[in-house]
């Protein structure tokens, strides 16, 4: 599944907890949303490439800005999701409905929406091109394209998903069978994967697991289940705070981490997973599976790779204290497609936005931009189906935390925080 129109799958804390308020007022008309073949106009003052989190939060920016006619949306997709929701439907908590709306119901009402994919980038000359070989100029580029999802670069997928006891919560196509799979779970391996690559929220690989555990366990199943994290990494989380607390859960209830083992093939009509040992390229380890949760390996957008606005590795290739682009000044990045050194999760989204808003405002009057942003990311970390250990931490992988409390202790007023307010936070503040 492309991940334009879907978000990064943790939720945004610091950036705008204080917005939500009683009386808040609704959205008004959806606007006016353009098909790209008869596009008001081929020039716009400000382009955003991308109907995700950091789109849609920039284009209601940038209508303050410039105005609402002088600014469109590229974005396919006809939904908009909120993906951290995912993490709760895979593990039955909430329902996949709960987690869309349709796109035009989100972007900013004048705005234009431009319903094509951007097949092009020409920065030099200050345009895009569209498919069917439209081109779009503009005088300010904003890039939001998110980052794409290769189940193909694991051998037996994404075709291994017909079968049942696998499933993976980054796709709106398999969130529910991840659900099915721990429905149907009766004894064996229950297998969690983190790719060898970028991804959004790394947090979020484990989450399914600590809600499978407390799944079985509720359903009586537990002592029959084999639970076994097998992470490509070397460390369970980056920041040893969260990864100590991490530890201690998984000690008390008695599941397997297993490192550096990268997901490589799935045989899925034999349930059966194959790992490759990254201390030992080419030595693999096949496991028998009764649920198995993919990861799928990441990366940046087709059309960003090789690009003008790429660095060697096909990310955004921007300033990470302004977001500016670091050859075009008139270009700028955020979010997942970008090469800041911090987590992708829509927290960091919800932190970019105002640091680029200021950014973006200043380049407008000719000034050197000087908000900086210090790499602020956010995962709650679902332990349970009432506990989160909120993580919240910088570029250097320190503690950024919100609350005058030790966060790194399982709460439940944490779950409650992740689980229902932060949609409300999401929908009616973050993008609007």
């Amino acid at each position: 599944m492309s991940a334009i129109g879907a978000v990064s799958s943790c939720s945004c804390l610091r950036s705008g907890v204080w917005l939500l308020k009683p009386g808040m007022q609704k959205m008004s008309s959806f606007g006016l949303h353009t098909a790209a073949r008869c596009a008001a106009r081929d020039y716009y003052e400000v382009l955003v490439l991308g109907g995700g989190a950091g789109g849609i939060a920039m284009s209601a920016r940038m209508k303050r800005r410039v105005g609402a006619e002088n600014v469109a949306v590229v974005e396919p997709s006809k939904t908009h999701y909120y993906q951290p929701l995912w993490t709760l439907v895979g593990a039955g908590a909430k329902k996949l409905a709960a987690s869309a709306r349709p796109m035009g119901s989100v972007i900013p009402s004048g705005v234009t929406w431009i319903k094509s994919e951007v097949t092009a980038l020409d920065p030099d000359k200050n345009c895009v091109w569209l498919k069917n070989d439209i081109r779009v100029s503009y005088k300010y580029l904003i890039i939001a394209l998110g980052i794409s999802l290769h189940y193909e670069k694991i051998k037996g997928l994404p075709e291994g998903f017909n079968h049942p006891k696998i499933g993976s919560n980054y796709s709106v196509q398999t969130v529910e069978k991840t659900w099915r799979a721990l429905q149907d779970f009766k004894e064996g391996n229950a297998i969690f994967t983190f790719p060898n690559t970028p991804v959004k929220c790394a947090g979020a690989p484990q989450k399914i697991m600590y809600l499978s555990d407390a799944y079985l366990r509720k359903t009586g199943k537990r002592s029959k289940a084999n639970i076994m994290f097998n992470t490509s990494l070397g460390v369970i989380f980056a920041v040893k705070k969260y990864a100590d607390a991490l530890l201690e859960v998984v000690k008390d209830r008695d599941l397997a981490v297993n490192y550096k083992r990268n997901l490589i093939e799935v045989r899925a009509d034999k349930q059966e997973a194959v790992f490759e040992d990254l201390d030992r390229p080419g030595v693999t380890e096949v496991h028998q599976y009764e649920m198995l949760h993919v990861t799928p390996p990441m990366g940046p957008p087709a059309v960003l790779i090789n690009s003008p606005v790429a660095d060697a590795g096909g990310w955004v290739d921007v300033d990470k204290e302004t977001l500016q682009h670091k050859k075009y000044p008139n270009v700028f990045g955020i979010g997942d497609c970008t090469n800041l050194p911090t987590s992708k999760t829509a927290a960091a989204v919800a932190a970019q936005t105002g640091v680029l808003d200021k950014t973006i405002s200043l380049v407008m009057k000719n000034k050197l931009p000087v908000k900086k942003y210090d790499g602020y990311t956010s995962c709650p970390l679902v332990t349970g189906y009432d506990k989160v250990i909120l993580a919240e931490f910088d570029y250097n992988g320190h503690p950024l935390e919100t609350f005058p409390i030790d966060q790194s202790k399982e709460r439940t007023t944490m779950y409650h925080m992740k689980a229902d307010m932060m949609p409300l936070l999401y929908w009616n503040a973050l993008l609007k």
